[in-house]
């Protein structure tokens, strides 16, 4: 038994009570703190945030009230355990809980149910999201896990630098997974809470406590739970791609950002599914909308979904006196592998999908972050607004009852675009008539359909200044075309939004169910403008020249034949309108044959992978680089013969060790110690001992350049002689990093055991 534990009275196998630890707890949880507020730019605020904080707090106050208890580290991270266990459970649990606290095995399988469902938010949402009560669980339950781990870590194995490491992370990934401007306040606030931890640690070290090497397990964990919280952050920024595959096997994407590069000009076209309908003309089949526009990109909506099964679509709702027909659309497909679902629209329903799908109520598409379309079957039911000339001029294009910014058009935008929509629709006196206006100058003599020239020119993007060039240039492909259409429309102050997904097919000459059965191919995928008109909703128009069916609404003298459809507006008035195609919907321009949509398909985008792994792995490896040119700096010196570099070598291997190295030690005591408690070769300290002190106290000193070696030989033999999980330690978190030997941080002299 050492001296100090024969004057405190107790048995070593209880934790000493050392100074500093309630410093240490208040700087973690502000550590905590800082670390998660990037949260806040991925998850809306709610009472998931306060549950958070709360949870973290109450946890370090266990763990600090069982310390003062002298209760030894394993028992104080297992009251942390069962004290997180029941609060979770109590808080979202209790209906199923015994007692309402205690965990059940309903309990078990009610997780098993959150977990699920909070992963199908999480890979169907888009930052920022709503907090259901599966994700908050998700939430709160990670970050408790992740103070129990770092309170291990920081109070127990004496650790710092590791939870640092961790409480960066933490920070970092949500910044990487949302783009936007650096948080200069929120980081220096964290990098605030990081040092602070470090110095509160290490004005309080004394020797690492007996057993403190079962910290392992804490890491690991601590290490395990950033991964979680790594991944329900970087999930919702992450664009879910459309893939399709293609004869080569290689798998390509439509980018729902419309961001195209060179991979559009080298595909091939593949078939992707087959679709017949009961309506008058083969439907668009849509995956995504797109109605943020912040100058340089086009991005999908931010806004919630729904279960398809639980909640489903609503039916569609105009003002009275407009005729909606209501349609099936049978889907199968062949050769896709995406989790956005084709669908027609606007669609009331979707029948005969295997696996879990959602629904987005103001798009009207359909997604899922467990299933994929590869193989499904399905029957989309829509309901399609059809207004007469009269009633569609008369409607004015209005946002009222929107949630989503449709009419927002950046600063950037170059004032020529306002100039040519004012001019091209100078002569139009509603809003109907402006868009046909524009809809027919697109796809009028002037433009050109070119898959070249927008690279040619320098303007192969969807920003401001490239709808800009495309304007003057008049040549492009669907995006440029769509781009343009949204952007004008918005500058004639009318809400408007970018679609993708897929023309009409191509019939192939066979039949099922008495339908004429047609092809889609990956040649088809397309981009196309929408307008929202009050009453009558979301209205597409066809700008792209020589695609797709142009936007036409016949007059009610012209309208009333029967178009195959159900009417579900009650009689049919004489006025029913019916739409026109006055362009063949799959004609190629010959500019392009293997890009007939002008689409957006490559290959799958690793990107925001890479650099979110890239981050994470530059944060872990970063001590270890600047420990190595610390190590091989000091050995340059020491092969020259600087006795007092080869001395700091010794030195720094020690405290990478954990081992103490006060001021107040002479290198004679210093070098015994580190051969009767540490392994450390007797030879080797013994000649480094002679050459400092050599040099400390002759004038000559000793220009041994064998010291470097050395010092070399007693780091690998500590190295060699310590546990794995601290040979690991001293590696991968060097303490000498932030801690100087002779330092008031680097430890007070020993206590001699008896």
């Amino acid at each position: 038994m050492s001296l100090a534990e024969t004057r405190a009275g107790r048995p070593a196998t209880a934790r000493p009570l050392r100074r500093g630890d309630r410093r240490l707890s208040i700087m973690l949880w502000l550590g905590l703190c800082a670390a998660i507020a990037p949260l806040l730019g991925v998850v809306s605020p709610g009472p998931w945030l306060l549950g958070a904080l709360a949870m973290s707090a109450g946890l370090l106050a266990v763990g600090a009230t069982m310390r003062r208890l002298r209760v030894p580290a394993v028992g104080v991270t297992l009251a942390e355990v069962v004290v997180w266990a029941g609060a979770v459970t109590a808080v979202f649990f209790a209906r199923d809980a015994f007692l309402g606290l205690i965990p059940t095995p309903d309990v078990v399988d009610a997780v098993t149910t959150a977990i699920q469902q909070a992963s199908a938010e999480i890979l169907l949402g888009v930052a920022p999201m709503e907090a259901s009560a599966a994700l908050s669980f998700v939430i709160v339950a990670a970050i408790g896990a992740l103070t129990i781990a770092l309170d291990h870590v920081v109070l127990t194995a004496r650790m710092p630098l590791l939870a640092s490491i961790a409480l960066v992370a933490v920070w970092l990934i949500p910044a990487i997974a949302v783009p936007s401007g650096m948080n200069v306040l929120g980081f220096a606030i964290l990098a605030a809470a990081v040092l602070a931890l470090i110095r509160a640690e290490t004005r309080t070290r004394e020797a690492p406590e007996p057993g403190s090497s079962a910290g392992v397990t804490a890491v690991a964990a601590t290490i395990g739970v950033v991964t979680v919280v790594a991944t329900l952050i970087s999930a919702p920024a992450l664009p879910a791609p459309i893939a399709a595959g293609s004869g080569s096997g290689a798998l390509a994407t439509i980018d729902p950002t419309l961001d195209l590069g060179n991979d559009l000009r080298r595909r091939g076209d593949v078939a992707v599914l087959t679709v017949r309908t009961d309506g008058p003309t083969l439907p668009y089949l849509r995956v995504a909308t797109l109605s943020e526009f912040d100058g340089e990109i086009w991005r999908p909506d931010r806004v919630r979904s729904v279960s398809l099964w639980d909640e489903g679509m609503e039916p569609v709702v105009v003002d009275e006196g407009i005729r909606v027909t209501q349609y099936r659309t049978n889907i199968a497909i062949s050769n896709l592998s995406s989790s956005y679902l084709p669908v027609s629209y606007p669609a009331v329903s979707v029948d005969g999908l295997e696996g879990l799908w959602r629904t987005v109520p103001y798009s009207r598409t359909v997604l899922s972050g467990q299933a994929s379309t590869q193989g499904q079957r399905y029957e989309v039911v829509s309901q399609v607004p059809r207004p007469t000339l009269e009633q569609i001029r008369a409607a004015e294009a209005d946002a009222d009852g929107l949630n989503v910014d449709v009419r927002g058009l950046p600063d950037s935008t170059p004032a020529r675009v306002a100039e040519l929509a004012e001019q091209v629709t100078a002569g139009a006196r509603t809003d109907y008539d402006r868009l046909t206006a524009l809809q027919d100058w697109f796809r009028g003599p002037d433009f050109t359909y070119s898959l070249r020239a927008p690279v040619l020119e320098g303007f192969d993007g969807t920003g401001s200044d490239a709808v800009a060039a495309f304007l003057e240039v008049r040549e492009g492909y669907c995006i440029h075309f769509a781009g343009a259409f949204a952007l004008m429309a918005r500058a004639l102050d009318m809400p408007s939004r970018i679609v993708v997904g897929f023309l009409p097919g191509t019939y192939t000459g066979d039949t099922e169910d008495g339908q004429r059965v047609a092809e889609v191919t990956t040649g088809q995928l397309h981009a196309w403008p929408e307008v929202h008109f009050e009453g009558v909703g979301w209205v597409p128009f066809e700008p792209t020249k020589s695609l797709g069916n142009e936007t036409r609404f016949l007059p009610a003298s012209e309208a009333g034949q029967d178009d195959g459809g159900e009417d579900i507006s009650g009689p049919t008035p004489t006025t029913t309108p019916t739409s026109t195609a006055s362009a063949a919907p799959n004609e190629r321009p010959d500019d392009g044959p293997t890009d007939a949509a002008g689409s957006t398909l490559r290959l799958v985008d690793l990107r925001p992978y890479l650099l979110t792994v890239g981050g994470v792995i530059l944060v872990g490896v970063l001590p270890l680089v600047l420990r190595t040119l610390r190590r091989r700096s000091l050995g340059r010196r020491a092969a020259e013969g600087d006795a007092g570099a080869a001395w700091r070598m010794l030195q720094e291997a020690a405290i990478d060790l954990g081992v103490t190295a006060p001021a107040a030690e002479s290198p004679r005591a210093f070098g015994a110690r580190l051969v009767a408690s540490h392994h450390a070769p007797a030879a080797e300290v013994s000649r480094l001992v002679a050459g400092i002190e050599r040099a400390s106290y002759s004038r000559d000193g000793l220009g041994a350049a064998a010291l470097a070696d050395d010092a070399e030989a007693a780091r690998a033999a500590m190295l060699a002689a310590a546990t794995p999980a601290a040979r690991a330690m001293a590696v991968l978190l060097p303490r000498s990093l932030v801690v100087r030997p002779g330092s008031a941080f680097a430890g007070s002299a020993p206590v001699v055991s008896d």
